[in-house]
């Protein structure tokens, strides 16, 4: 980006404090990049490779799944996490071998895929696999899928692959799936967030049409459509996958677009920081959904959710634009907030804690506001202590890593919660990332990342917990976001399988390091450059 561009975009750099030009650089990329930042998914790229060979960068597609193949054959995060992209990856890879067009140079890639499907990710206990979305759907439509071709290749291929046919995770059917596919073949509505399932549930979008952009935010979705309608049927599709693939050279993120979702998050946690920010106002006017009756979605092509709609309300209220969060009433149910009205399994933390953000920010600025809200704030930071785990941590369903629900419960109950229990629950959270830290001063579920590492900075730094211990784990995780890694991000956040939006992680980053460097003034390091080399690398 040129100087010139950056200028125009985002204002003057300030020249004194690097904190305000580097999220100023983050956010003038909100703008250049609209659909969102996100990286390279495994499991829509195999999609791709497998439904929609026609669109171009089919051979880079091929070369990025088998650059990802772990040396045990799978693909994707550790434990159940990788049986998604696994399936997907293989099954792409064996459609791409059955179809004659990479020779026999994908035998072994397939082999090993399959071993690693049949001797550990398919044994699992489906009571034992992650609750990602529609993983119930996901799996039974690819193990068929790849039962099928094996059924029918060449003998002489065939004989060269592990050739059993794959059975489904102990306790896991398909007769969701079957029920789902019955419904769409019988013209059926079905919830507007299956949209991002489309590619397994063979369906057509119900507002498909020359205008639509992307089906359910997913590239495979949208792929999997136009393959069957043709890409005359869609030519806004058929334009939005092109030049996503042109832009990344083959393989295609998931989720996308991310737009608001990105925005919110990007500007809630600049803000909440401390970090001054002054974004133009198409970025502002982007949140503004948020204040409809049944507020704003994540992007275009998918449904509306309490989630994106609180985070956007509260990046609104932090940004001088506060606005009524009546739209949340439609959430509420008597467990708290749903993420999806009607349609949702089980109950989020992160989304409640969301909730309480909107609303903590709303009674501050509008003290006399209607009993209600009062009696939410009161409930909320009742309801998210009842869900904090017995070592202080909290765990939920939209994120690998208890360091992310940690954060977003101990924040809005530092910040907006009310008793004696919330203040409670935030110091027992403190203390639980005080007694997790690793020897080299980062946190992590499976190992150190600069992500969770942010996320248990704010947790520390939130907390009225002090002394010797806590300004010794603060300067030693401040000092790990330092460090130059080589590497991007593992992915870890929830979808269908586990993915990363980076401009979302590296404003979690430019704000515990902005916080750090708050607390420990003395010590001499950038917060431009925190965390950046993990980032970097990234698109």
């Amino acid at each position: 980006m040129s100087d010139g561009v950056f200028r125009v975009l985002t204002g003057p750099v300030t020249g004194g404090d690097p904190a305000t030009d580097a999220a100023r650089e983050l956010i003038a990329g909100l703008v250049l990049r609209p659909w969102g930042q996100v990286a390279s998914s495994v499991y829509e790229t195999g999609r791709l490779v497998a439904d929609a060979p026609w669109l171009p960068g089919h051979h880079q597609r091929i070369g990025f799944l088998l650059r990802g193949q772990r040396p045990d054959g799978a693909w994707g995060p550790p434990e159940g996490y990788a049986l998604v992209p696994t399936l997907s990856a293989t099954d792409g890879l064996l459609a791409a071998l059955a179809a004659g067009r990479a020779g026999t140079d994908l035998l072994a890639p397939v082999a090993r895929g399959l071993r690693a499907l049949t001797g550990t990710l398919l044994a699992t206990d489906a009571r034992e696999l992650p609750d990602t979305p529609a993983l119930d759907l996901i799996v039974p439509a690819l193990v068929d899928s790849i039962n099928e071709r094996l059924a029918g290749l060449d003998r002489a291929t065939a004989d060269r692959l592990p050739r059993p046919p794959l059975g489904l995770p102990a306790g896991l059917g398909a007769d969701r799936l079957r029920a789902v596919r019955a419904a769409v073949a019988a013209g059926a509505a079905l919830p507007a967030k299956l949209a991002h399932f489309y590619e397994v549930l063979d369906a057509t979008p119900a507002d498909a049409g020359p205008t639509l952009t992307a089906v359910g935010a997913s590239p495979a979705a949208t792929a999997a459509w136009l393959t069957t309608a043709g890409p005359e049927a869609g030519p806004a599709a058929h334009a939005f996958l092109r030049e996503l693939i042109r832009d990344r050279g083959g393989p295609v993120p998931c989720p996308i677009p991310i737009t608001v979702f990105e925005r919110a998050w990007v500007l809630s946690g600049l803000r909440r920081a401390g970090i001054p920010v002054n974004p133009p106002n198409a970025l502002l006017e982007s949140l503004a959904g948020a204040t409809g009756a049944e507020g704003v979605a994540t992007g275009d092509g998918l449904p509306t959710d309490a989630d994106t709609t609180s985070v956007a309300l509260d990046a609104l209220a932090r940004l001088g634009r506060p606005a009524d969060p009546a739209s949340l009433w439609a959430y509420e149910t008597a467990d708290g907030f749903c993420t999806w009205p009607g349609s949702e399994d089980g109950f989020s933390v992160t989304t409640n804690a969301h909730v309480l953000d909107a609303f903590g920010q709303h009674v501050v600025r509008h003290p006399d506001a209607d009993g209600r809200y009062h009696r939410t704030v009161d409930r909320l930071s009742a309801v998210l202590p009842e869900h904090q785990l017995a070592d202080g941590r909290w765990q939920d369903r939209w994120h690998a890593s208890p360091y992310y629900a940690t954060a977003c419960c101990a924040l809005a109950l530092a910040e907006s919660g009310r008793g004696a229990a919330a203040a409670e629950a935030v110091d027992r959270a403190a203390l639980w990332v005080l007694d997790s830290q690793r020897a080299d001063g980062s946190w992590g579920r499976w190992a150190g990342t600069v992500e969770e590492t942010a996320y248990a900075l704010q947790v520390l730094l939130a907390a009225p917990t002090a002394g010797p211990r806590v300004d010794d784990a603060v300067d030693r995780g401040h000092a790990y976001l330092h460090r130059p890694t080589g590497g991007e991000h593992p992915p870890l956040w929830y979808g269908k399988e586990l993915y990363c939006p980076t401009a979302i992680v590296r404003s979690a980053v430019l704000a515990a390091c902005r916080l750090a460097a708050t607390r420990t003034p003395g010590v001499d390091r950038s917060v431009a450059d925190c965390g950046y080399q993990a980032t970097k690398t990234t698109t």
